[in-house]
């Protein structure tokens, strides 16, 4: 995100050396570009200072020290082109000398015009950095196409899953596609293969879901009681597409989008993800990733796939459907699991 630093306070002196630091962290006024234009306050601020905790970035908001055009402002405050933020000082974590930098790499693409790209995830590829990860999928993305002036995620994948991703190459096409994902206007369908044999019946998973931090501090979802008072409603629609003698293939499509939503749904339901090293059958993973019981073949990710992505394009309106094939890892283990039942 380009912007303008009209001022900062605590600057070094003009008779100072060259190269003086200034004297702890300063008051910076920035006016909104068209990167900037459209977006939320919170995100805005959240982008802009990389390294400080989302719990900070709010506490500074609601106390007014953020202003936008002098005045106070909330955290859902749409930004207009040409408007000025004032931000106050914050102490932003600084990398390390010997952090890598992102390298610059592309992947493949489903589908890519003047406002879209969407491209075929890998599992075990992060979409951006942070939590541990140096780099993922945007930034790298950002150091292939130093020309674009704008690339951001649309929505985003765990690490471990493959599959369809897409990516705004402008604010509007970013407001309007994520608008669909919030009014569940959008069709996203998985494929997950999942330990045991799948209830046929079973075709709807109505199960809230509440997020928490695990005594590691890593983040862990939990299915609980619809009345719960953080429990989020959460639903996903299940179809059998192939049973073997060990797994059983699924269609999920997500009715909702929460954070790991399918692994902790159909964990629940106790047909968990293979190969998931959060949710899955730990001692079978380990088997499986060691080759036993599948003639010598190791199962070395998880099996999710996003296999489908549907929305109406934001310029045209006309409904996209983006397919991912099936990646060759995961229809190897298929075929090792032999003939469907």
């Amino acid at each position: 995100m380009a912007q303008t630093i009209i001022s900062s306070k605590g600057a070094p002196p003009r008779d100072a050396a060259p190269g003086a630091a200034a004297a702890g962290p300063q008051v910076q006024r920035i006016v909104v570009d068209e990167g900037g234009a459209g977006q939320r306050l919170d995100n805005f601020l959240l982008r802009l200072l990389k390294g400080v905790p989302k719990t900070h970035v709010y506490r500074v908001i609601r106390s007014g020290e953020v202003r936008v055009n002098k005045g106070r402002a909330a955290a859902d405050t749409r930004l207009e082109l040409g408007d000025e933020v004032r931000v106050p000082p914050v102490r932003v974590a600084e990398k390390p000398a010997d952090a890598p930098a992102a390298p610059a790499r592309e992947f493949p693409i489903l589908f890519e015009d003047a406002h879209l790209l969407a491209i075929d995830k890998p599992a075990g590829v992060a979409v951006h950095g942070g939590s541990g990860v140096a780099f993922g999928v945007i930034e790298q993305l950002r150091q292939a196409r130093p020309a674009e002036k704008f690339l951001e995620l649309v929505h985003r994948l765990d690490k471990e899953t493959s599959g369809v991703l897409l990516l705004a190459k402008k604010r509007s096409a970013l407001t309007h596609v994520q608008d669909q994902f919030r009014a569940r206007d959008t069709g996203k369908t998985y494929a997950a293969l999942v330990i045991g044999h799948w209830p046929a019946k079973l075709k709807v998973i109505d199960v809230a879901l509440h997020k928490t931090l695990d005594a590691r501090g890593e983040r862990h979802v939990l299915p609980v009681a619809a009345d719960h008072p953080d429990g989020r409603r959460s639903i996903s629609l299940v179809r059998v597409v192939q049973s073997f003698h060990l797994a059983t293939l699924l269609d999920v499509t997500l009715k909702t989008g929460r954070t790991h939503q399918i692994r902790v749904h159909l964990q629940q339901a106790g047909h968990p993800i293979v190969g998931d090293p959060k949710y899955g059958d730990f001692a079978l993973n380990k088997q499986w990733a060691r080759g036993e019981g599948l003639g010598g073949h190791r199962v070395e990710r998880m099996f999710l796939h996003a296999r489908q992505l549907a929305f109406d394009h934001p310029a045209t309106g006309e409904r996209v459907t983006l397919d991912a094939p099936m990646p060759p890892e995961c229809t190897a283990l298929l075929q090792r699991l032999g003939e469907p039942h």
